[in-house]
């Protein structure tokens, strides 16, 4: 699929078939992160892949809409070092990298926040000075879920609406 159609098609997938996604996939997913681009080149980031499903579980907890974590093949968690702004967009640009990635091989994937991030950073063992807003679930669209063929303008505002030229 070219990166138009990807972006313009891909829509957050909260309930997932149960079948494991093969290791080319995720290979290919991770590969899409490592090369997000990120200020000065800095990559303050650290993945966590998780497919334990106990420790899904209670990541679901850690959230009021992180529930989807608990049918996902795999959750990745994004903990970063935290600059002031910076560090936190640069995740975004990750995530977003993830999810297109994933996407592109028919994977859905949706953002989890982390509300209680001390106690999810404590689940996985991150670092208290790390960030770790988000973990991303990842998985194949159950039945009924949005595929790769989703109609694209769903609920989308016209160009008119969002953009302004030179000036407000």
């Amino acid at each position: 699929m070219d990166a138009f159609q990807c972006i313009k098609t891909m829509r957050a997938v909260r309930h997932f078939a149960d079948e494991p996604l093969p290791d080319e996939a995720l290979d290919r997913i991770l590969q899409a992160g490592r090369w997000s681009g990120s200020s000065k080149n800095s990559q303050p980031w650290r993945l966590i892949v998780v497919r334990d499903r106990l420790t899904l579980e209670r990541l679901a907890g850690c959230g009021p809409y992180a529930g989807h974590l608990r049918g996902a093949a795999l959750g990745i968690a994004i903990a970063v070092e935290p600059t002031p702004g910076a560090g936190e967009f640069d995740a975004g640009r990750l995530a977003q990298n993830l999810q297109l990635a994933a996407w592109n091989e028919g994977i859905g994937s949706c953002i989890a926040a982390m509300y209680e991030e001390d106690k999810a950073k404590s689940i996985l063992g991150v670092p208290k000075e790390k960030v770790m807003w988000c973990v991303i679930s990842f998985g194949y669209p159950a039945e009924g879920e949005p595929r790769r063929g989703a109609l694209a303008n769903a609920g989308r505002k016209k160009l008119d609406e969002i953009v302004r030229w030179e000036q407000w």
